[in-house]
């Protein structure tokens, strides 16, 4: 694997690897030396050191399973504007066999258990809870535990949003192209 330069476009661009910090050296070669994302929170070592269990867990290990984690994912980068987030995950959604109708209908008023996904996000970025009615309908149809997955996905992403959004972290060149391609 070619070795990664970034140019310094804002005061925390993605680490290089050339000046990729010697604490966390054995993350340079998994998920944290992958993603532009991961790279620019490489800022803070003890934080992406922290962050990588939680991350193990919402990403690979969520109650909700992989496409309904993508799809409260695509509707928490959406309100939290994320155009890094929302690219990454519209190219995940894809993998994973999502249509293009349905991943933009993450942006509006989807139908069904997607609209109730959508809701539950909106509810959480509104008003920091899931009012009762809405976790009782999420908590039947998918259990507690995906519940529980579904808060810590929001939170999870809303701070990776935060700190794309903050530090303008460039998209990452394959996500770039497939989306570039697709437009």
């Amino acid at each position: 694997m070619a070795k990664k330069e970034f140019p310094m476009t804002s005061r925390c661009a993605p680490i290089s690897d050339q000046h990729w910090p010697a604490e966390i050296a054995n993350m340079n070669a998994g998920f944290a030396g992958e993603l532009n994302v991961y790279r620019t929170m490489a800022h803070h070592p003890a934080l992406l050191q922290a962050w990588a269990p939680l991350r193990q867990h919402i990403v690979k290990e969520s109650a909700l399973g992989p496409v309904r984690s993508e799809l409260v994912i695509l509707r928490a980068a959406h309100r939290i504007g994320s155009g890094y987030e929302w690219a990454h995950h519209v190219s995940r959604a894809r993998k994973l066999g999502i249509s293009d109708a349905r991943i933009r209908s993450m942006q509006g008023s989807p139908d069904g258990e997607d609209g109730m996904i959508a809701v539950a996000v909106d509810a959480l970025f509104d008003r920091a809870q899931l009012p009762p009615n809405i976790e009782s309908a999420l908590s039947k149809s998918m259990g507690v535990q995906a519940v529980f997955d579904l808060m810590a996905t929001v939170g999870f992403y809303s701070v990776l949003g935060f700190i794309l959004n903050t530090y303008d972290t460039p998209l990452d060149e394959a996500v770039s192209a497939e989306i570039a391609l697709t437009e």
